[in-house]
């Protein structure tokens, strides 16, 4: 009797295992491909990870139903990247194969898409108001472009709102022409010509694209990177071949995009959370195809199954956005390079404040170093100055000079940053009558006074309650916000400057679709205006009149509990300074803080962040923290802290092995959250494998253990955030 074909099947589910299943005589399936299997009174999808496996003896395995396309979804090499990236970050295999599948792929949908819409015109004239700009653009478009498609409408900037207004008025109507063009024309700048030290810093970058090699470009904002990238691109990158730029933030994308289109047109395609399933589905088959894109996206870009991958770039790659906080707690950043290991093509990580792991690595000759420490054209950097508010009065946090000047930089027809990072109107509602400030009840924390909305809201859980303006504790109208938010400083701006537009960035003023872009339109207009704006506004953007920073509060990062904190607030006073001067004017950068004599900050004002890292490298040595040890986090959380505790105290002596060093159990700086207690037990290494075998353990362990429903586990590989 013939021995029945198997295959082993990964499901989207968090479990730490494989189903086998049987294979019908008239299938021919390899790994990575998407297959239906019978699960329970479901059929769901699942992805094939080896066939050929030998079944346990005595077991009637159920067969496959059936393969959703004839080819694999995962390619080999992006299977053996997910293979690895669960292994290293302790995830089950199912849920990270099927990170790298669009949404409708994962629920089962053919791997095609629908006839793309081609659009003409059916009058000469559009009879639309004078004011509906857009749609007369885009019905001008149209009737230049008989044929274009919806997706080529799209990809320019028209919503799909806007072609269904116009088909709905009958100025439009479906159907191809004898001239019908998918696609709009491409342009093809030629690379974009380099200062002496951009070519200097070129050619510190690897010559040869199809061999693996790791580089950190080292350049000060304003310095030019983008034009860096682009000539590289250009220059070393074939008609036929793939390449990835990940940027660290969807908002940054737009701006991004609309840079690489003039040298790319259309090879340029995006993937970041705020496409429907409809484009992330044709932008992914493009890649699995093999077309020649050139994709800009967010972190899980890096997932994609590329066939002909010959550059990753990771811009801004210090930023804390490429580690995945819940789930598949992956780090966009080193995977892309040990994507690039796999792909045998160089990986160039460009920031102007490099994290201190790849700092550490180009020291160490494990990347390439290539330094770009002159801005671009006749930009000169910032001036920074520390500006102590002890004793000072403050206006919503601002200080006289700091008002003073804000006043002479709009007063030279130029532009004022003002960086708070805070969102809302004040961080915290107390009573001046009893001392009571409001609290979430689910969370160990504070509530946010959201004034616009008359709102008190949680930024860890959502919650959010009605303001009142009296205290519910004692009834006294003498309930006030205390501390600076967002909103806070932008009323304060309008009071002091009523004819100057005042331009909020944060979360709350950026959520609708299209409002960033906007705002940025807004600002690059270069009329005098003042922003107003949370980290959104530090990384990366190019605000060439912006000639005044002014940071209301420097000293969040000096006496955290967190040793990662003096690197990111440094990294983030200078990326916001950054802003400042990048056009033909001198910028200053006013920084506000109660401790002007901290080394840390004065070494700041010189601008040499590499004395910095280095120095907050040495530290990290003596202290036997990463990048000189590995470390991982065991995080429990249940509907009490004992018995999260409790879970994390039953582990501690299996973690306890030779080589591996073991801290609390703890509570969690947030000790509880969402109504969930957490708790956390902290591993470090000097050695990585022993490590990663020994989660491998503790994971295996928990599986087969039985926990009471509400007590959750997790690992965390490389915490970014160790509170």
């Amino acid at each position: 009797m013939t021995q029945p074909k198997t295959a082993r099947i990964a499901l989207n589910r968090p479990l730490r295992r494989l189903f086998d299943y049987r294979i019908p005589d008239a299938l021919e399936l390899t790994p990575g491909q998407r297959v239906k299997v019978p699960f329970g009174r479901q059929t769901l999808t699942g992805l094939v990870v080896e066939t050929g496996v030998q079944p346990p003896e005595g077991v009637t395995l159920k067969p496959i139903q059936a393969a959703l396309e004839p080819w694999a979804a995962l390619p080999e090499n992006t299977f053996r990247l997910l293979t690895w990236a669960s292994d290293y970050y302790q995830h089950p295999l199912g849920e990270c194969l099927f990170t790298a599948l669009p949404p409708a792929l994962r629920r089962g949908r053919p791997a095609a898409l629908k006839p793309d819409e081609q659009w003409q015109t059916t009058a000469t004239e559009a009879a639309l108001p004078a004011n509906a700009h857009r749609q007369v653009a885009l019905f001008n478009t149209i009737k230049a472009t008989p044929g274009i498609t919806t997706s080529a409408l799209v990809q320019s900037g028209y919503s799909r709102a806007q072609i269904r207004s116009l088909e709905q008025k009958e100025l439009i109507q479906q159907g191809a022409t004898s001239n019908a063009q998918p696609h709009i024309p491409e342009t093809a700048l030629p690379a974009p010509i380099l200062s002496s030290a951009q070519q200097e810093a070129a050619g510190e970058l690897p010559e040869d694209i199809k061999q693996f090699s790791a580089s950190l470009l080292f350049g000060i904002t304003g310095s030019g990177k983008t034009e860096l990238y682009l000539h590289y691109l250009k220059t070393r990158l074939q008609h036929d071949e793939q390449a990835l730029v990940l940027v660290p933030e969807i908002n940054l994308t737009p701006q991004t995009v609309a840079r690489f289109r003039r040298y790319f047109g259309n090879r340029i395609q995006v993937w970041h959370s705020a496409l429907n399933d409809g484009e992330r589905l044709s932008t992914w088959l493009k890649i699995r195809n093999g077309d020649p894109i050139i994709l800009i996206g967010t972190r899980s870009a890096v997932l994609l199954p590329f066939i002909n991958l010959r550059t990753i770039i990771v811009d801004e790659e210090h930023d804390s956005s490429y580690k995945q906080g819940e789930g598949f707690r992956y780090s966009g950043r080193d995977v892309a390079v040990y994507r690039a290991h796999l792909n045998q093509c160089p990986v160039i990580l460009g920031s102007a404040t490099p994290s201190l792991e790849s700092w550490h690595n180009a020291s160490q000759g494990k990347y390439n170093l290539a330094r770009l420490e002159q801005r671009a054209g006749n930009a000169k950097p910032p001036e920074l100055t520390l500006l102590d508010i002890r004793s000072r009065p403050l206006e919503a946090g601002l200080a006289r000079p700091a008002l003073t000047a804000i006043k002479e930089t709009l007063d030279r027809g130029e532009q004022a940053l003002v960086f708070v990072n805070r969102r809302g109107f004040a961080p915290i509602m107390m009573c001046f009558d009893c001392g009571h400030m409001e609290e979430c009840p689910r969370c160990d924390t504070r509530l946010t006074y959201h004034r616009r909305d008359r709102a008190m809201r949680c930024h860890h859980c959502d919650y959010q309650a009605a303001a009142t303006h009296t205290c519910p504790k004692c009834k006294s109208e003498n309930f006030k916000p205390v501390g600076q938010g967002t909103e806070r400083t932008e009323e304060t701006l309008a009071e002091q400057f009523p004819d100057t537009p005042i331009v909020r960035v944060d979360r709350d003023s950026t959520q609708r679709k299209g409002s960033i872009q906007a705002i940025l339109k807004k600002v690059n207009s270069g009329e005098p205006c003042i922003l107003v704006g949370t980290q959104m506004l530090a990384k990366g953007h190019d605000f060439p009149n912006v000639t005044l920073v002014t940071v209301v509060n420097a000293d969040g990062g000096l006496f955290s509990v967190d040793f990662r904190a003096p690197e990111q607030m440094v990294q983030t006073l200078l990326q916001v300074s950054g802003r400042a001067g990048r056009g033909d004017k001198p910028g200053k950068v006013l920084i506000q803080t109660c401790h002007s004599d901290h080394p840390l900050l004065n070494a700041l004002c010189q601008g040499n962040y590499p004395a910095i890292a280095d120095q907050l490298l040495a530290e990290r040595e003596s202290g036997q923290l990463p990048p000189f040890r590995a470390m991982a986090i065991l995080r429990a959380e249940a509907d009490t802290m004992q018995n999260s505790l409790q879970l994390l105290d039953s582990l501690k002596p299996m973690a306890s092995t030779p080589g591996v060093e073991v801290w609390g159990p703890l509570p969690a700086v947030i000790a509880r959250k969402a109504d969930r207690h957490r708790a956390q037990l902290i591993l470090v290494s000097d050695h990585r494998k022993q490590l990663n075998r020994l989660l491998t353990y503790l994971c295996q362990h928990l599986d087969q253990t039985k926990l009471p429903s509400s007590t959750k586990w997790m690992v965390d590989v490389d915490p970014q955030e160790t509170g």
